[in-house]
């Protein structure tokens, strides 16, 4: 027990190092130790014996390796890169210079952990140099044809001052002999020269006229034997011409040397797909066609589009110079940016400033090392760094600039496999020279447990122990081959196949001993997991590409690869969408996919605004108050209370946001500016409260004794209102009763009198 103990310990200190850094493991479907290591380069195996518990399936022994240590494992299988150099002689010039080191490696790859190793590049001194001098021998190339008689032996010289080694050939060209591009009239064919006292050749496309030689004189005569032709159109047949000098090596003498193709033209070129004004449609095999020395195929194929020319000058080794006249600098220019290693030169008028031409574009390209490797499979990347001024960042090319003779660059070279593959291997070396390095590439698949080939006890008699696990003999199963084919089994076993009652293995396996035996398709995909439930080939999709191309599908979801995200890992990791005001969607949402997923119901696209949020006046007045006025319940702890909060008085307050009454019963008015984040709020508190007045009791009293008058007025005019509408309603009906009487108005019981006084005094007169 103890030294198990122990063996935990130093197994902790071992990998204690990298918990922090250390992969994940992204189990798929895992049955064996080899599942486990091909699963990703996190995973790690444990190989005790007791390490699964009764039931467990194989899988549980597969996890990081500072898991398992975790869990109690003391034998781990975690298999690392391998690198041995097979050849590495040192840097030397001389006549057989050594520019590159190590010349070959033998890589041994986990796949998914990535290898980095280092590239040395010293340019040697004397290194030949093979110049291949193309023209273009159109009408208006008459006046530099005469110059470029004279060329050899001065470029030669010239090229003697830096190297000490040169070779010098020349080639010419014009155009397709068909029309568009050619007068087909035969007489025009024999002699396309407008000037008849001209000497003038019979018009062609490509042809090579002298090989690479040490010979100035030679060139001379050569080229002094040449004659201007012509065509109809302006571009020319460049590409053609480009492509023939580049592939057929040994006609053109190419050595182990820098190769510089010198293009001399004052007009722009022909690409793939101008053939069909002609009805040319077979495309450029790029394979020599040369019949003495003259293009064969001109007229039956396309001309080579420019990838495929860029294709094949850094296949070969060779890097272009294109020397042309000023109104051409700019389409060369451009097509310069497309083919590595290139040059651009402008020719005076006459090509009299050809040799400095050639001279400078020299220097500007052997002094810039750009380190590449050929095409590679598809489950192999390359990525470069260099210890040259801006050269830390990894990219698919390494690349040092102003590199002079005999200084040594480094480039640090990483190399990932993705999966496992067969032995493969690739070149990998600076363009424009013939020196490479061989990198030959095979994977780590395979768990090396040291078994023994006997039947085991742990395995009840009935199997062997590979990598911890049983590997049953032929009629037994189980997780300790406990179970024999055909025996009869109790329902309990189906059981522990179900996933909440439901289908045993999902419909996606068999159910063995109690365990699920997944299935695979025909066409490859696996299924895995207790259940089977999981699979690697159903994730979201973009672009027709499963996790974009951009992650790995696990259990039905998208692990994307570092720098993406998204669902479907098709967004690149950015959160430049995101950021306002110095911060990332206010603090109050994520950046997802360079956009803001906001919440607690605030609004895209910055989580600014939240349109069914309430501002917490009522929440807020007790802080106020003891911030402002020093009253109210947090008076003795304002600050601690309401650290959320940040509150200043002002003078004055354009609006209120909010008005709070205090516990004496004056109301605050103060306005809330939302912070960033939640629940964070600048206050503005208006330093003066408005407080209720005291009770007028004049006024009171005054009011309440006109109020009384008042109603006992109203009540007597109501008394009288009502007797009065009382008596009208009798003196009507009275009225109606006396105009119905029958008799004729005078009282029966009324008598006259019977006695007459009469007043002495009263004479009658008024």
């Amino acid at each position: 027990m103890l030294q198990a103990v122990c063996l935990r310990g130093l197994l902790l200190l071992l990998v204690g190092r990298q918990v922090y850094t250390e992969e994940p493991c992204l189990k798929a479907s895992v049955n064996t130790c080899g599942d486990c290591i091909k699963s990703g380069p996190g995973c790690a195996w444990c190989k005790d014996l007791n390490f699964t518990k009764t039931g467990e399936q194989e899988a549980v022994r597969c996890d990081t390796a500072t898991s398992l240590v975790n869990k109690g494992c003391s034998f781990i299988i975690d298999p690392k890169n391998d690198l041995t150099k097979v050849s590495d002689k040192p840097l030397v010039a001389g006549a057989n210079p050594v520019q590159i080191q190590p010349q070959e490696l033998q890589l041994n790859l986990r796949p998914g952990l990535p290898k980095t190793f280092e590239v040395r590049f010293k340019r040697a001194e004397g290194y030949p140099v093979d110049l291949y001098y193309l023209m273009d021998l159109s009408y208006s190339m008459k006046d530099d044809l005469e110059n470029v008689k004279q060329l050899g032996n001065n470029l030669l010289t010239e090229l003697k001052k830096i190297t000490g080694n040169a070779r010098i050939g020349f080639g010419s060209f014009v155009d397709k002999t068909l029309l568009p591009y050619t007068d087909t009239n035969e007489a025009k064919l024999q002699r396309p020269c407008s000037d008849k006292k001209e000497p003038c050749q019979p018009a062609f496309g490509f042809q090579h006229v002298l090989s690479l030689t040490k010979d100035g004189d030679r060139f001379r005569d050569m080229v002094a034997k040449q004659h201007i032709s012509g065509n109809l159109d302006p571009p020319e047949g460049s590409l053609d011409a480009i492509m023939q000098v580049a592939v057929c090596m040994n006609q053109i003498g190419w050595g182990n040397s820098t190769r510089l193709l010198v293009l001399a033209t004052d007009d722009g070129f022909h690409m793939a797909g101008d053939g069909k004004l002609a009805a040319i449609l077979e495309p450029n095999h790029e394979t020599c066609e040369l019949v003495n020395n003259k293009y064969s195929k001109s007229n039956l194929w396309d001309y080579p589009s420019v990838g495929q020319i860029a294709r094949k000058l850094e296949e070969k080794n060779i890097q272009p110079i294109f020397a042309v006249t000023k109104k051409m600098e700019t389409v060369y220019t451009e097509l310069s940016k497309l083919i590595p290693k290139s040059a651009v030169g402008v020719l005076s008028e006459d090509s009299s400033n050809v040799v400095k031409l050639i001279v400078d574009a020299y220097n500007n390209l052997t002094s810039e090392v750009i380190m590449a490797h050929e095409a590679l499979s598809q489950f192999i990347s390359v990525k470069y760094t260099s210890n040259c001024a801006g050269g830390e960042k990894p990219s698919d090319r390494g690349k040092c600039d102003n590199v002079n003779i005999g200084q040594e660059v480094i480039f640090h070279v990483t190399v990932t496999v993705d999966r496992c593959i067969t032995s493969q291997s690739f070149l990998i070396g600076p363009l424009g020279f013939s020196e490479k390095l061989k990198v030959n590439v095979q994977t780590r698949c395979q768990c090396e447990c040291d078994d023994s080939s006997e039947s085991h006890a742990h395995c009840g008699g009935n199997g062997k122990v590979v990598c911890g696990g049983c590997r049953c003999d032929a009629g037994f199963l189980g997780q300790r081959c406990e179970c024999k084919l055909g025996q009869k089994d109790e329902a309990s076993l189906k059981a522990q196949c179900r996933k909440d009652n439901g289908t045993e293995c999902e419909g996606k396996g068999d159910c063995l001993c109690g365990r699920c035996q997944c299935h695979s398709t025909d066409g490859g995909e696996h299924f895995y997991g207790e259940f089977c439930e999981c699979d690697d080939e159903h994730c979201e999709k973009f672009d027709n590409k499963q996790c974009a191309g951009h992650g790995k599908c696990k259990c039905g979801k998208c692990e994307c690869d570092q720098g993406y995200e998204g669902t479907a890992c098709h967004c690149a990791k950015s959160d430049d969408e995101c950021k306002v005001e110095g911060s990332v969607c206010y603090n109050r949402g994520k950046c997802v996919c360079n956009q803001c997923e906001c919440e607690r119901g605030y609004k895209a696209p910055y989580c600014k605004l939240c349109p069914t949020c309430q501002k917490p006046c009522q929440e807020s007045g007790s802080c106020v108050e003891c911030f402002a006025f020093g009253t109210g319940p947090f008076e003795k702890n304002c600050s601690l209370a309401c650290g959320h909060l940040q509150l200043a008085t002002v003078e004055k307050l354009l609006k209120s946001d909010c008005r709070v009454k205090d516990k004496e019963g004056c109301w605050m008015s103060f306005t809330m500016t939302e912070q960033l984040g939640f629940d964070k709020y600048f206050v503005s508190v208006f330093k003066d409260r408005e407080c209720p007045e005291g009770p007028n009791i004049a006024a009171i009293v005054g009011g309440s004794l006109a109020a009384v008058a008042l109603i006992g007025l109203l009540i007597l005019l109501i008394v009288k209102g009502v007797l009065y509408a009382s008596d009208l309603r009798e003196w009507k009906r009275f009225e109606k009763d006396r105009k119905h009487e029958k008799s004729s108005g005078t009282n029966p019981l009324f008598q006259t009198a019977t006695t007459t006084v009469q007043n002495p005094t009263f004479s009658g007169d008024s």
